[in-house]
């Protein structure tokens, strides 16, 4: 082949190398905007509390890896937790992407920043941070296969050992009106110990009237209840069976797990106190855990 052909040659081939080059590029991009699509419209279902195009939305084998959290592996432990998720009382959740890296035709790597908001009795529970999603495509449609969020918020300070003993009279308790969301007015609250609004152990008193009723709720932590006066009232259940309440005296202790539906209330012979600990932040979720 003489000069001039081989320079042709070498200018076809640069020619399909630039093409080939062009029509990946045109390619990683389309893919990278049907993923910030599907991350947008991630976010609108997060808003319609729509957990099936969320779970629909991973891969049947994703892992979800979130802070101070077991691992979230396959369709059922993912509804699972999107479901309490969607259900949190004023759910604000966000997120950024920052950058998307289609890295092969079938794989892609989303970085970008969350905040996400919710309300709790002592006020709004708030957070932030940044987040990795891997994306498959599985028959064609990209897939999340991991969903890596990882807080930014600092921890709280862990409570200083106590130095002494702390003494505390029975007669010296200050009680405050204690106001919920869907419960009559009437109880009374006493802290004994700790922050009940904050991370960390507390020990609380609450005072029902003699014949108060309330409704099914349940708590995201354990509650170690000690009855300490008059009769108290308690069943477990999602909906409010008033035949199935047992009562307990004074001195009787009740071991209640987390996100475990109960109600009750007091007889209608006499007040009751209860007292309750647990760790913090104590938080009161109307209604049964979804």
């Amino acid at each position: 082949m003489n000069r001039t052909g081989t320079m042709a040659a070498r200018t076809a081939l640069a020619a399909l190398a630039i093409t080939a080059f062009a029509s990946t590029a045109w390619s990683q991009s389309k893919d990278a905007r049907a993923i910030r699509e599907l991350s947008d419209q991630w976010q609108r279902d997060v808003a319609a509390q729509n957990v099936d195009a969320i779970v629909a939305l991973h891969a049947s084998d994703a892992m979800v890896m979130m802070s101070h959290a077991p691992v979230a592996t396959g369709s059922v432990a993912i509804r699972g937790m999107w479901a309490e998720t969607v259900k949190l009382p004023g759910l604000d959740l966000h997120w950024t992407p920052t950058k998307i890296e289609v890295v092969s035709p079938t794989r892609a790597i989303e970085y970008g920043t969350y905040t996400d908001s919710y309300d709790t009795p002592q006020g709004k529970e708030k957070d932030a941070g940044t987040y990795v999603t891997i994306w498959h495509k599985v028959n064609g449609k990209w897939k999340v296969a991991l969903d890596s969020p990882n807080t930014t918020t600092p921890l709280a300070a862990a409570a200083p050992v106590a130095m002494a003993v702390k003494e505390v009279a029975g007669s010296g308790l200050t009680w405050n009106d204690f106001s919920l969301p869907g419960f009559d007015p009437g109880i009374k609250l006493a802290v004994l110990e700790g922050d009940p609004g904050a991370k960390g152990s507390y020990v609380l008193r609450l005072m029902f009237p003699a014949g108060y009723r309330f409704p099914v709720h349940w708590h995201p932590g354990i509650e170690n209840l000690t009855v300490v006066s008059g009769q108290f009232q308690l069943a477990m259940g999602n909906t409010a069976d008033w035949n199935a309440l047992k009562t307990y005296g004074a001195g009787d202790y009740l071991y209640i797990p987390p996100k475990h539906a109960h109600f009750g209330g007091s007889t209608a012979s006499s007040p009751s106190v209860i007292q309750l600990h647990g760790e913090g932040p104590f938080a009161v979720i109307l209604g049964p855990p979804k």
